[in-house]
This record gives structure tokens, sequence and C-alpha cells, in this order.
């Protein structure tokens, strides 16, 4: 007789999956970027500077339910779950065994699916996109071309490496075109995704600004790619990701819907070995392409002597695995003291600067993990002050800032070790400073955006330009610094003054010695803490001849 496990194996497993992901996701600290996108939630909108907005959406839900970490990665752990099952329903041929050793055997669903991130939304709408698609095939009529549109929409609303999948399951079929359904499904999504883009039209599309053109690298490394490659066979691992490539090459389409699964896992990873020459691709970003990876390397492997190799890497994969998640939720000291990961020691930090401020507020410098890992910790709200040696994000568009000026703060960051007044903070993440800093004044909610791509400095001055300066007040003073690389050179002062037309015509009186070439700037604004301006423009190229 059948024992009840055996008869409903894949249950038990689906099961296991979804209470191991929720102790994981209960009891382990949060991520430097969880936390972030926990601060999203606190400000919810129809978009944010790095991201569209349905993590936010899914952790504010989460968190009405528990207010801790398992609140914020609530449906993450949901929807992961949710992907297998998906995935499995796709699966051409049903080999129960293969699947649960293959999906055991990958570490960024054990792990990487309990983490509130954006590519854990965009791997399930991936996963329910393909099942819709597979329906359109079967039944092309209006309700499956309006649901296609509504999945295709909520791909793109968690995160815009959506419309890669899009694009090349079109490529896969482009006699989609001839189809009335079809257009019914992008006309609806391009409807339900208005909302999004209506917002980023309003905020000067800063979205398109920093993925395409701020992340860039100064140069290109050979690292990068080499990085990008090996980085890919372990996400899809650690242990069983080349064969896992092996069996998805080797794996013909069979019909449209294979097709479209084949187009999607070649098109997105040679599409990221490409972005590699602009600069460092993260692993993660290729999260969804495992979606059809899974679906065609297991319809290959299925009743093959290579799928053996399944069998003999999976109890190692799961060995390794399952110390990992030890790891998380202990504190074994000798190992986080020498690693000092995103996931431990965060709330002695917290408390650590929470006491060093003795009430005050707390800014931090060039960091939006700090304030969000400080204020999620401690229920104080932090502030994070980007200059121009760093980078914008959504600190520069919330409120915070506002409820800050002219307030008695504590500034915090290692590089005030050596101010006067300062004090060290001793936790046991990093190096750690801070001292008060009276009448606090910053204006990072200033957006200038200069009218040309690019500026110029000829015979040792530079060329006025003009630029839309959003949110002035009148009382600002303006920067411009060039930097090599990420290196520093020289800050000139700016002179600005108002239009006709309400833009405004920027100049320097500075006379500069600079190697002609190119290089980079950013336009910054004086705060009132001595040398620090912050960042109020995108990173912009500057020739000099």
């Amino acid at each position: 007789m059948t024992s009840p496990i055996k008869k409903n194996a894949l249950s038990w497993f689906f099961g296991a999956w979804l209470l191991i992901g929720l102790l994981q996701a209960a009891f382990t600290q949060l991520l430097d970027d969880e936390a972030y996108y926990w601060v999203y939630s606190r400000f919810l909108d129809w978009g944010y500077f790095d991201h569209p907005p349905m993590i936010a959406a899914l952790i504010k839900t989460g968190y009405t339910v528990f207010h801790n970490e398992l609140g914020v990665r609530l449906f993450m752990v949901l929807m992961s779950t949710g992907s297998l099952m998906i995935m499995y329903r796709l699966l051409p041929v049903k080999d129960d065994i293969l699947f649960m050793y293959l999906a055991s055997s990958m570490a960024v669903f054990q792990i990487g699916g309990i983490l509130a991130v954006p590519d854990i939304p965009l791997t399930f709408f991936t996963a329910v996109f393909f099942l819709q698609y597979k329906r359109f095939l079967e039944k092309d009529t209006i309700g499956n071309g309006l649901l296609l549109g509504l999945v295709m929409a909520l791909m793109l609303y968690s995160k815009y490496h959506g419309i890669l999948v899009i694009f090349f399951t079109f490529l896969s079929n482009p006699k989609l075109l001839l189809r009335r359904n079809a257009w019914v499904a992008a006309i609806s999504g391009i409807l339900l995704f208005l909302p999004h883009l209506w917002w980023q039209a309003q905020h000067g599309f800063p979205s398109v600004g920093y993925h395409l053109k701020e992340r860039n690298a100064p140069s290109y490394r050979l690292t990068f790619s080499i990085e990008y490659v090996l980085g890919q066979l372990l996400l899809a691992g650690p242990l069983i990701g080349w064969l896992l490539f092996y069996a998805t090459a080797r794996k013909k389409p069979a019909d449209l819907f294979e097709q479209s699964l084949r187009y999607t896992v070649i098109g997105f990873y040679l599409f990221f070995l490409v972005s590699t020459l602009k600069g460092r691709v993260e692993a993660n970003w290729t999260v969804p392409a495992l979606i059809p990876l899974m679906i065609l390397s297991h319809a290959w492997l299925s009743g093959k002597p290579l799928s053996v190799w399944v069998k003999r890497l999976w109890l190692p994969a799961l060995i390794a695995i399952f110390l990992l998640r030890i790891y998380l939720v202990t504190d074994i000291s000798f190992l986080t003291n020498r690693f000092h990961d995103e996931m431990h020691h965060n709330k002695t930090w917290a408390t650590a600067v929470q006491k060093a401020a003795n009430g005050k507020p707390v800014v931090f410098f060039d960091s939006y993990q700090r304030p969000s890992k400080y204020w999620f910790y401690t229920g104080d709200t932090a502030f994070g002050l980007n200059t121009t040696r760093y980078r914008r994000n959504n600190y520069n568009f919330w409120p915070i800032e506002k409820s800050f000026q002219g307030r008695d703060v504590f500034l915090a960051d290692k590089f005030l070790a050596n101010d006067s007044g300062a004090v060290e903070i001793p936790n046991n993440r990093e190096p750690m400073a801070g001292k008060v800093f009276n009448d606090f004044t910053s204006a990072s909610g200033i957006d200038i955006s200069p009218s040309q791509g690019k500026l110029y400095i000829r015979k040792g001055r530079l060329e006025d330009f003009v630029a839309v300066i959003k949110g002035e007040t009148g009382s600002e003073t303006y920067v411009l610094d060039i930097f090599e690389g990420d290196d520093p050179m020289v800050r000139l002062p700016l002179k600005h003054q108002k239009k006709a037309d309400g833009s405004f015509s920027f100049s320097s009186d500075t006379d500069m010695n600079i190697s002609p070439g190119k290089y980079r700037a950013k336009i910054g604004v004086w705060s009132g803490i001595p040398g620090i301006a912050s960042q109020n423009s995108r990173a912009l190229e500057i020739i000099i001849n």
C-alpha cells in the first residue's frame, strides 16, 4: 500500500517549501536592499527612482499583517512557491522526482525566494505570463488577450526587465502581429501601465536616465564579462548550473510555446552578456530566465542517462544550502565577524547609532542602505544625503529631507572619524563615527536637468549651458564637480541666471588646467555642512578640448 506522503509527494514538497520559506523569512535579518524597499512602502506611489511600484505594494500589504521581517517578505515566499507550482504545470513531461531534485538543488529558488526584491514578483509574473501565453496559443480569444495584457503590465510593474520577456516572446512568433487579440493584449497592457509612465513623465523619467546612463561604468573591464558568465553558472546551481544550460541547449522546441521559452533563455543571457560592455551586470538580473531554463532542461533530461547527475549532485547541493540557511538565522561569531554580511548584527548596529544620536534625527552620507536599515530596526526616521561622489536615489525625492531642515541632527559615517567633536560608534558591522550638527540644511530634492547631453570646457573655461531647475528656493549655491572615472578632480563654483522661459543659464568664471579628454560631471548644491554638496543632476559627460 502506497504511503500518503509518496502518493501526494508533490503536495508535501510544495507545502514543505512554503513552510521552510516562511521560517527562513521570519528569522533572517533584512538585506540592505530589502530595507530600502521597505522604506518604499512607507511612501506608496506609482513609481520610484530605481524601480516600478510592485515591490512596495507587496511589502506594504505583508507588513500590515506582520510588523517584522516576515511581513516584509510574506508575499515573496508565497510568490516563489507559486512560481514553482506554475513551472511544474508548464512541464511538457511530468517527471515529479526529477522536478523536485532540480528545484531543491537551486539555491536561488530556495534562499533567494524569500528575499523582498523586485526579482521575485517579476519571476512569479513571468511564470504566469508563460502560462497565459500557452493558453492564448491554444485558444485565441479576447478574454485570453486581455488576461495576457494584464500579466504583461504586472511584469512591468514588478521590474523593467519584464520587457525582455515580452520582446523575446514576440520575436519567437512574429505572426502575433497578424492576430487581433495579440493587439488586444498589447494595447490593454500599455493602458494598464500608463499610470507608471505618467509618473515617470512628471518626474523627468529618472529611471530611464539612471538605468541607461548613470549605471554605466567609466570604461569596460574584461572582469565584467567573466564575472557575469561565472555568476550565471552559480546562480543556476550552484552545482547543477552547467547541466541545466547544456540540457536547455540540446532541447529542440516542439511547438511555438517551447520556441518562446528558448528565445527568452537565449535572449536574456545574450542581452546581459552584451550589457557587460557598459558595466557590471548583477547576477540576479537574469532570474526570470530561470523559468524557461528549468522547463526546457527538465524536458530534455527526463529519461536521459545524464539525469543521473542531478541525483548525484542533489545531496551535496542540499547540504550546502542547508548550511547556508543555518548560517543566515544564527550568529556564528567567528564567521559573522569575519564576513560582515548584510544579514547579521543589524539590530546591534542600529541600536549603537541610535544611542550615540541621543534622540536626534540621524543623517547618513552616500547610502540608501544605512538610513533604511536604521529606520527599520529602530523605528526612527533617518535620511540619506547623496553627494556628488555617490549617486541619486529615492532619498532625493522623498519628503524626509524637508522635515530635517533647521534641526540639530546627528551625522553618521566612517569618514567623520577624524573630525573634531566626532565620537566613535562601537559595533560589529563596520567602522562608524558620528557628530552633532546644528541647524542642518540641504537641498538634494532640487532637480537640475541640463538641456544638452554634454558639457564643454574650451580654453580652460566652462562653456555656458542651460538647465531646468525644479524645486529651487532662490538661496542655493551651485557647483559642478568633475570626475575622472570615480575619482574627483576639480570643483567649479557656478553662477546661474533665470531666463525669460523659466530655465536657467549656468556659467563659471574659474579657469582650469585639465588634460583634454572625456570626463564625468555632476551638478550639486552646497549643503550647510562644510565641503558637502548634494547631487542634483544625473551624471553628465563633459568634454575638455
